[in-house]
């Protein structure tokens, strides 16, 4: 493989045990000792997938998370020695993938970076369709949402959403349905990461002046697309 992956943590011990695992399957392995350095790594390398530790010296992995998310659409693994819904839930809403608790088996750390790799390369591969709406475009080539032709920043997982659902416009997606279609089975599952991403399109949308909601709560089952037609 020649994915590049880019492995933030204080640690040496750390990195370097990460290190060792995901060069045993030919990924091409950079490291960053903080969070600055690895600001500055992103943006200035195309890395496939960071890998990054919540606890570093300067800024914590949250606003790491939060910047490259701003610049970058790049998978996010963090690690954590925290095992809290709370903590992990406040990463996903920031714009994190995936979560691995340590101590973790060298089988679930490449099990996870594989599964990440290989749906972000389906993405890249099947997103093909342009869905236009009432000052909403969503462009499944390149990934981009634009409102009165302005681009908006969503999260991996924010534009899988809201691509999966404006695609099937009549039909209604359960927390569970989209659990399995936009997470893999290696990543960690939380109904309610549903909600806060959904909370989270509807706000980045709102900011942008769409004066129409996309995103119907379907009270008791889950979600659908909410044309601007539906609401008059």
């Amino acid at each position: 493989m020649d994915n590049k992956i880019l492995v933030v943590d204080d640690e040496w011990n750390m990195r370097n045990l990460v290190k060792i695992y995901l060069s045993k399957e030919k990924f091409q392995i950079d490291e960053a000792k903080d969070g600055n350095e690895a600001i500055k790594m992103a943006k200035q390398t195309p890395y496939d997938l960071i890998v990054l530790d919540i606890m570093l010296p300067d800024i914590d992995g949250w606003e790491v998370c939060s910047t490259i998310r701003k610049i970058k659409q790049v998978p996010i693994l963090m690690l954590t020695a925290r095992n809290d819904v709370k903590d992990r839930v406040h990463g996903l809403n920031l714009g994190a993938d995936d979560y691995l608790i340590k101590p973790f088996a060298s089988e679930e750390l490449v099990a996870r970076v594989n599964a990440l790799l290989r749906r972000q390369m389906i993405n890249e591969e099947s997103n093909d369709r342009l869905l236009h709406f009432e000052n909403l475009l969503i462009n499944g080539e390149s990934r981009e949402v634009q409102v009165f032709q302005t681009l908006i920043e969503l999260t991996p997982k924010e534009f899988d959403i809201l691509y999966l659902i404006a695609g099937q416009s009549r039909r209604v997606f359960t927390r569970e349905i989209l659990l399995d279609r936009v997470w893999s089975p290696s990543e960690f599952r939380d109904l309610r990461a549903i909600d806060t991403h959904v909370k989270n399109i509807r706000e980045k949308l709102r900011k942008m002046g769409l004066s129409y909601n996309p995103i119907k709560t379907v009270w008791g089952v889950g979600y659908r697309f909410n044309t601007p037609e539906d609401q008059t």
